[in-house]
């Protein structure tokens, strides 16, 4: 069964509620992510994305998690500096999360989709179609510049 997010209501890092159908029309990138992590590197691939993509109406929406080794244990401030000063990054980032366990919005959607499960670690990636549908599901090794990934996204582009 497709899943669909456009009803899923997250909070933004201003901790105001907004529904992820705001961005219908667009395909979107939802990545749990951590300052502390292996993986935290890809703050930078995935800022690349937002630039090349963003044009076409694409979006990485990053949403802040401490579930995995305690590695996002930051306050949303120290958060968004040190992803600014560290990686130039200019997507948006939310309030924190939890991607496993009590799951909050939007992980308690996402994980349902197919392959449904729980998200395994830091930097996992749902690719959202511009229907709100989740069209594909990316493990955390899966290097936001790699074939497999940019393919799906030109292919949720070109849809």
């Amino acid at each position: 069964m497709a899943v669909n997010v456009s009803d899923v209501v997250v909070r933004t890092a201003a901790g105001q509620e907004r529904r992820l159908g705001e961005w219908a029309g667009q395909v979107l990138l939802i990545v749990n992510v951590a300052s502390r992590c292996g993986f935290t590197r890809q703050y930078a691939g995935l800022q690349a994305l937002q630039d090349r993509f963003g044009p076409r109406g694409f979006a990485v929406l990053g949403f802040p998690c401490n579930d995995f080794g305690a590695q996002e244990p930051g306050t949303l401030e120290e958060i968004q500096q040190f992803c600014s000063t560290t990686f130039g990054v200019g997507f948006e980032l939310f309030d924190k999360v939890h991607a496993t366990g009590s799951k909050t919005a939007p992980y308690d959607t996402l994980t349902q989709a197919e392959p449904a499960g729980d998200v395994a670690w830091n930097f996992e990636k749902f690719l959202i179609g511009k229907d709100g549908t989740v069209v594909a599901r990316f493990k955390s090794a899966v290097e936001p510049d790699g074939a497999e990934l940019t393919a799906a996204i030109e292919k949720a582009l070109a849809a």
